[in-house]
């Protein structure tokens, strides 16, 4: 795992461009080994992390095609792919947009968002196994970041 680069005053370095590059690094490569914890988790289970990923967007709200490309960082066609896939097994269902005619949205079914609570149930009791391995001071360093990383998803998501 990546070691935090720790520094004597963490408001004035925060402010130095090399200090947020510093820690852009540190925070990309430690999403990108908590992304392979996932998909690990996910390689023992009956679904894909990028189906899994597909119906946790979907939970939030039914989107477009397009939306769940861009989101989901992928090309339309890849997401169609996913998408009916997913369709085929019941997890998911495309309607007219009603805003829209020419557009399709993909909402979850129930089904699928029955499948959807299993999987993360599975995947919370994995986590929070590892998480009773941390002390008491890393658990509350990981529960203070999360308002910060879904900020920093949001910013994203805004572009």
């Amino acid at each position: 795992m990546v070691e935090s680069r720790e520094s004597n005053d963490s408001e004035r370095d925060a402010d130095l461009p090399g200090d947020r590059m510093d820690l852009a690094d540190d925070l990309r490569q430690g999403l990108r080994h908590a992304v392979y914890l996932m998909r690990g988790l996910d390689a023992d289970g009956d679904w894909s992390t990028a189906q899994v990923g597909l119906l946790n967007m979907l939970a939030e709200s039914p989107m477009r095609m397009s939306g769940i490309a861009a989101r989901a960082g992928i090309k339309v066609p890849s997401a169609t792919d996913l998408v009916s896939r997913l369709e085929k097994a019941g997890m998911v269902v495309r309607s007219s947009d009603p805003d829209d005619a020419r557009a399709v949205l993909v909402r979850l079914t129930e089904r699928g968002r029955e499948t959807l609570d299993g999987v993360n149930q599975r995947r919370n009791a994995y986590l929070a196994e590892r998480l009773d391995r941390l002390d008491a001071e890393d658990r509350e360093a990981l529960r203070r970041s999360v308002p910060a990383l879904e900020r920093l998803v949001r910013l994203q998501d805004s572009r």
